[in-house]
This record gives structure tokens, sequence and C-alpha cells, in this order.
């Protein structure tokens, strides 16, 4: 039977179960969190970004949440430094040019700062001369960085990144470095 896992990864963690950085190298990894077999993540989020990684042990399985041919929602929580307008979402919404290529549209939405967030270890740095906001931003390609790269692209660089969602799936109720297992079939069915 198939296993696919939702897990809350923190911040400052690899997406990936060994370090092949420096020799000596004391970075976290999923196996630091999740102690299960032959599990892989399907897809990837960035050391400094948090939230839904997917890990499965169906190799078809992790190509159709990562491929960005298959165009699966990836839903994200973006802290931007500065006071994000309109102009700014409907930039995101068409889609930006970025040095690798257009993106394509998203669906954004500025929105209030999440009162559900755990506190992100070490915090975002803040200055009292600037201020920031959230915005609410789903995407359905997974260009490098391409997130933290529309919002600077826009103006309004990410301080914080939380994905939050992943086609029908969701952090609902998963504590940061905690994981579920959750039901595979549901990947099958979102377009």
């Amino acid at each position: 039977m198939t296993r696919l896992i939702a897990l809350n990864k923190p911040f400052d963690v690899l997406s990936q179960f060994t370090d092949k950085g420096l020799e000596g190298s004391t970075r976290r990894t999923l196996s630091d969190f999740v102690d299960v077999r032959d599990v892989y993540p399907a897809g990837r989020l960035d050391r400094d970004s948090e939230g839904l990684l997917l890990l499965t042990d169906d190799g078809k399985l992790q190509a159709r949440i990562a491929n960005p041919k298959s165009k699966m929602p990836k839903t994200y929580l973006a802290q931007v430094e500065g006071d994000i307008d309109a102009a700014a979402i409907d930039a995101l919404c068409r889609g930006v040019m970025l040095k690798d290529g257009q993106t394509r549209p998203a669906r954004a939405a500025r929105v209030d700062a999440p009162d559900w967030l755990w506190p992100r270890t070490p915090p975002v740095r803040y200055r009292k001369s600037v201020p920031d906001s959230w915005v609410q931003l789903t995407i359905t390609e997974g260009k490098n960085r391409q997130v933290r790269r529309m919002t600077a692209h826009v103006g309004f660089p990410t301080l914080r990144l939380i994905r939050v969602a992943i086609g029908p799936y969701t952090l609902d109720g998963i504590d940061s470095g905690a994981w579920r297992d959750t039901d595979p079939r549901n990947a099958w069915d979102t377009l």
C-alpha cells in the first residue's frame, strides 16, 4: 500500500534525509523529524522556508505531486517587508517576469497575520521603521525560490514563507516538526 506523509517542516531544516554538506555539518534534516523508512520528499521546500512537505514511497505519486506539468496548486503564506498594495497583488495575479522567464498567473491576496502561527526560531528580523504585511499566494509551477523572487520583484521581499497547502493537502492540525499519514488517493483526484 502506498504511503503518503504530511510533514510540517520547521525553518532551517533541509528537505532531505541526509546532509551532504561539509564534513562535520550539523544541519538538521528530515531524519530529525520522520523515522519512517523508504519515503522520499515529493518536491522541495527550501531550508529557510517552513510548512507542508509531502513524503511518499511511491515514485509515480512523487512525480505527480512534484512535477510542474501536473499543475498541482501550492499555497503559501508570505510575510513581506512593507505594506503590500493592490498594484503588487495585481502584478502577482498576472504573473511576473523573472530572470528565468514569465511566471504563470497566481492567485494572490493580502491577508491578516495568521493567529494560529507558531513562533519561528530564530524570529524574523523586525525593523521599527519598516512595516510588514502578509500575502497568500497560490502557484502551479515550481521555479527555484519562486515565491520569494516574485514578491521581491513587485517590491516586497519575503521575510517568512510558509507553505500551507499542496493540492488537497493542508497543514491543518499539524504542529511544526510533526507529521501524519494521509490518503494518497486524493493526489490522483486533483487536476
